[in-house]
């Protein structure tokens, strides 16, 4: 009977790493963020286009994430020269990270979405001055598009990892939608003497067809650098050390 026993142990402990490994859409309700790794952080990335061997800065992009008790709070400002500040503000639940609000403001838009069964708030085009209110019944669960570039690198990124990372987008042409981000492939490489996970992701907002590429540092887990190529239109935003 010993025998037995034991090759029951076995497939059951081979059953429930399978199934952990078969974890596709990672949602609020089943994911593999760690939480851990999800701190205090005040980053700032200078965003760049890239022609020919040129880079022709775009703007700086400052990231401010907040723990706060039970919600983590993060905060993107672009800033562009002789434009005003384009922000934009997610706040989300802590562990699941299940959005609580997102707000943007920026010289072509105002938007607020509160997250719920029932996402409402309200979107307004600057060039237009037309105002639509959001009043939209979901069913799945999702995270915030404007965190899911965070979210990448707070998964147990390993060599080949792949996963989707289900995401709610407003869209004022076709209304509210369920979306997916893809991590399509996660490799080793370097990048300015750092060893990094280099992370190829596209996501449903764009169709697929802007394909970019992180590279985060192992050792601290920040994002080092984000390539983006659409349809051979590149653009990167590189970090700035911060003491």
């Amino acid at each position: 009977m010993k025998p037995i026993h034991f090759l029951s142990c076995v497939v059951s402990i081979l059953s429930f790493s399978f199934a952990k490994a078969q974890i596709k859409d990672q949602t609020p309700e089943k994911n593999e963020i760690i939480t851990k790794l999800i701190k205090n952080e005040k980053e700032v990335m200078i965003w760049y286009a890239l022609k020919d061997t040129s880079k022709i800065e775009i703007a700086k992009i400052q990231t401010d994430i907040k723990r706060n008790g039970k919600t983590i709070n993060v905060k993107t400002t672009v800033k562009m020269q002789g434009k005003p500040d384009w922000v934009d503000e997610t706040i989300t639940e802590l562990p699941q990270l299940k959005p609580i609000k997102h707000t943007s403001f920026n010289t072509q838009r105002d938007m607020v979405l509160n997250f719920g069964k029932i996402v409402t708030g309200y979107y307004t085009d600057k060039a237009t001055n037309a105002k639509t209110d959001i009043n939209e019944k979901v069913e799945e669960s999702f995270f915030d598009s404007n965190l899911y570039p965070q979210i990448i690198r707070w998964l147990p990124l390993k060599h080949n990892y792949q996963t989707d990372i289900a995401i709610f987008d407003y869209n004022p042409k076709s209304g509210a939608g369920l979306m997916k981000a893809h991590i399509t492939n996660t490799q080793k490489g370097t990048f300015h003497n750092k060893e990094v996970w280099i992370v190829s992701v596209t996501d449903d907002i764009s169709s697929n067809a802007v394909k970019m590429t992180f590279y985060i540092d192992m050792k601290s887990n920040k994002v080092l650098a984000q390539e983006m190529d659409a349809g051979g239109r590149k653009m990167v935003m590189e970090r700035i050390e911060r003491n």
